[in-house]
C-alpha cells in the first residue's frame, strides 16, 4: 500500500540536509560538551549556538541576542505570555487576543483571567476567518499590556495581517506616549511560507519551531525586542541570559537553524508549487463530492492548507477510513486530537457543531504530488458516500458547498 502523508501542519518529515547538519552533533564521542562549561568541549558546544542564533537572527533581520531558544512553540508562546504579562503586572492586566487562537496561546491567556486576575478581550473573526485589524484597535485600553495575534491559522491556515496590525499598535503607542501594547504573534504555521522579517511584521515577540519546517521536534524559538522584561517560567542554571534556564540541545538548534535555513530560501518556489495543488484539490472535493464547505478564505491562506467540512458526518470516522486507506490527515489541530470538543476555531467562524464534527485538514508538503491528490480524490468520494448512508446527521443546505 501507498501511504499519502497530507499531515504537514501536524509535523514534517525531517529534510535529509538538516539531518546532515545535526548527525555530528549527536556523536557523543567527539562531541559532548555542555555549552555552559568553560573548557574547550564546552566552548565548542557554545560557539556552535551562537552561530545558529546568529543564521537565525539574519532571516529575522533581528539581533542575534533577541533569540531564545526553548523546546518548542508551546514553551515559546507561553513564555511569551506568562512572561511578559507576570513582568508587567504593575503597568497594567489588560490582555487581547483572538478567538482561534492555538490553544498554546489561549490557554495561558485563560490561565491568567481566571487565576491571576487579568481581562482578557478575544478578538472575533469574519466568516472567512480573517481578523479585522481595526477591531484589534478597538479593543486597547488605557491597561492593556499584551496582544497576540497569531501570523497563520493552524486549522483552516488563514492568513492574518499581522504587519498591519503591528503598525497600528506602534501608531497607537507612539500618539499616547507609551511603550505598550507589546505585540506578539505566534509564526509557528506560518515560518516555513511567510516572511518573518521582524522590521516589515512590527512585532515584539515572535514565536516559531522546528517540526513544522522539516526541522527536529522538541525545538523552538522565541525572538523577544531588545529592552523587553519577562519573568521567566524555568529557573535553573541561568542559560539563554537567565530567561530560559536548561541545558541546550545543541543538535536541535542546529537543525533548527539549518530547517529555517531552508525552507526559506526555497519558500518562493515551493509556495507556487503547492498553491497550484491546494486550489486544484479544492477545486475538485467541491466539485465531485456533493453537502461540502471550504473553511476559511480562498487566497488568504497558507499554500498548503484545504480545510474542508463534509456535511452529515464525522470527520473522525472519515479521517479512520482514510488511514485505513494509507491516507493520512488531521480533523484539526494534532495538539487537541484527543478531545471531543468540536473546534473552537470552527465554532468561531459562526458555523453549527455538526459543520465542526465533520471537518478534515488535509497539510500539503514538499513530498506531495498531484498523483497523491488524484488518488484522494479517487477514494474520497466513496468512502463520504459510504458514511453519510449510516449517518443520522443532517446539515441545513445554506451550509452547504462554500468554496
Amino acid at each position: 500500500m501507498n501511504h499519502i502523508y497530507l499531515d504537514h501542519a501536524a509535523a514534517t518529515p525531517l529534510n535529509p540536509q538538516v539531518f546532515e547538519a545535526m548527525r555530528y552533533f549527536f556523536d557523543g564521542k567527539e562531541f559532548y560538551g555542555n555549552p555552559s562549561s568553560f573548557h574547550t568541549p564546552g566552548k565548542e558546544a557554545k560557539d556552535v549556538i551562537e552561530k545558529s542564533r546568529k543564521n537565525i537572527a539574519e532571516i529575522l533581520n533581528c539581533r542575534p541576542d533577541e533569540i531564545i531558544f526553548t523546546s518548542g512553540g508551546t514553551e515559546s508562546d507561553n513564555l511569551a505570555i506568562l512572561g511578559v504579562a507576570r513582568a508587567l503586572k504593575d503597568k497594567g492586566n489588560h490582555l487581547i487576543t483572538s478567538t482561534i487562537e492555538h490553544h498554546a496561546v489561549l490557554e495561558p491567556m485563560i490561565f491568567l483571567e481566571k487565576k491571576e486576575g487579568y481581562k482578557l478581550t478575544r478578538i472575533s473573526v469574519t466568516e472567512d476567518g480573517i481578523i479585522d485589524p481595526e477591531e484589534v484597535l478597538k479593543a486597547i485600553e488605557p491597561d492593556t499590556i499584551f496582544v497576540s495575534i497569531m501570523m497563520a491559522n493552524n486549522e483552516i491556515g488563514t492568513i492574518q495581517p499581522i504587519a498591519e496590525i503591528g503598525n497600528l499598535i506602534q501608531k497607537y503607542r507612539l500618539e499616547n506616549h507609551s511603550e505598550f501594547p507589546l505585540f506578539h504573534t505566534d509564526a509557528c504555521q506560518a515560518s516555513g511560507f511567510l516572511d518573518l522579517d521582524i522590521s516589515k511584521l512590527h512585532v515584539d515577540l515572535l514565536t516559531f519551531n522546528g517540526s513544522k519546517i522539516y526541522g527536529p521536534k522538541g525545538i523552538g524559538v522565541l525572538y523577544i525586542k531588545r529592552g523587553i522584561k519577562l519573568q521567566p517560567l524555568l529557573f535553573g542554571g541561568g542559560q539563554e541570559k537567565g530567561i530560559r534556564a536548561g541545558t541546550e540541545f545543541v543538535a536541535g538548534i542546529v537543525g533548527l537553524a539549518k530547517a529555517l535555513e531552508l525552507v526559506q530560501k526555497e519558500k518562493v518556489k515551493e509556495n507556487e508549487r503547492l498553491i497550484i495543488l491546494r486550489d486544484y484539490f479544492i477545486t475538485e472535493i467541491l466539485k465531485r463530492i456533493p453537502k461540502t464547505r471550504l473553511n476559511g478564505d480562498k487566497t488568504k491562506r497558507l499554500p498548503n492548507n484545504v480545510h474542508i467540512s463534509f456535511l452529515d458526518i464525522e470527520g473522525e470516522a472519515l479521517l479512520l477510513y482514510l488511514d485505513a486507506e494509507g491516507i493520512y490527515v488531521s480533523t484539526g489541530s494534532a495538539c487537541t486530537s484527543t478531545s471531543l470538543e468540536p473546534s473552537h476555531v470552527i465554532l468561531a467562524l459562526g458555523l453549527p457543531r455538526e459543520v465542526a464534527h465533520g471537518s478534515l485538514r488535509f497539510s500539503l508538503g514538499k513530498g506531495t504530488t498531484k498523483e497523491d491528490i488524484d488518488t484522494v480524490l479517487e477514494v474520497l468520494p466513496g468512502v463520504v458516500k459510504k458514511l453519510r448512508s449510516i449517518s443520522p446527521v443532517r446539515v441545513e443546505e445554506k451550509y452547504w458547498n462554500r468554496g
